[in-house]
């Protein structure tokens, strides 16, 4: 019984697809259009064309609408990208510092047990009462008390107050905005001209270049653009060399 059910089903299916062939032959469809695939039992299209039929012309019509463009996407993910980079104030960003967490982070703990030591020193002087009787014992405990407290925090800002979180620049006016940290962990802003920008003669650990006297440290690895940072260095403009001026500076060596 199910096998004779499942036969009727069958060949109502195969009414179905005939009917259908059929109804496209009269509207003008070419029978070349379709072939039996005698290896799968079933009607594949070959060459059938939307423009042909009007009810195929109209869902082409609709997949056509809903596709979109692969060089439109690339398009606005640049566009995304390229407008949240560009400040109106500042100008583009060309430099991100990749250590800017770690910088803020260690001068925060630095801060933070600064404040935690001299909260708890008194508690420890009067509970131990350490260096009651000596005056040398209480200097050289306090040496140390304040070296961990004071210095400490003071020689980590000295050394990380010129490494630029971030870098702008306007073309227009060829300045440049760096942003580093001030003793406080807020954010400082220094513009100055390309031509402000000073190259040390000596290589030094943690400074790249001067601006306006002060140290800057940046990672030329980190430039969006390699160009940037060679003119951001003066690397870009002509090179000029005199022999006279060399000859003059031997001369009073």
């Amino acid at each position: 019984m199910n096998l004779a059910a499942a036969e009727v089903a069958l060949r109502c299916r195969l009414g179905q697809v005939y009917a259908w062939l059929y109804s496209c032959r009269t509207a003008g469809v070419p029978s070349t259009g379709f072939k039996r695939d005698t290896e799968r039992g079933s009607i594949c299209h070959a060459s059938l064309r939307g423009s042909e039929h009007p009810l195929l012309f109209q869902l082409g019509a609709r997949r056509k609408q809903r596709q979109i463009p692969v060089s439109c996407v690339n398009y606005l993910r640049n566009f995304t990208t390229s407008s949240s980079s560009v400040s109106r104030e500042y100008g583009r960003l060309v430099y991100v510092g990749n250590l800017a967490r770690a910088v803020l982070g260690v001068k925060f703990f630095s801060y933070s047990t600064s404040i935690f030591s001299l909260c708890v020193m008194p508690y420890v002087m009067f509970k131990s009462g350490v260096g009651a009787d000596s005056v040398a014992l209480q200097m050289a405990f306090y040496s140390i008390m304040g070296f961990f407290t004071f210095v400490t925090p003071v020689t980590l800002h000295l050394l990380t107050k010129g490494y630029v979180v971030r870098l702008y620049h306007k073309p227009d006016t060829d300045t440049y905005t760096a942003v580093t940290y001030n003793m406080f962990l807020a954010e400082k802003r220094t513009v100055f001209h390309q031509q402000d920008v000073r190259v040390p003669g000596v290589s030094k650990m943690f400074t790249t270049f001067y601006a306006r006297s002060k140290s800057m440290l940046v990672n030329p690895m980190l430039f969006n653009n390699p160009q940037e940072y060679s003119h951001l260095m003066g690397y870009d403009k002509p090179f000029t060399f005199d022999f006279e001026e060399l000859k003059e500076s031997e001369d009073h060596k």
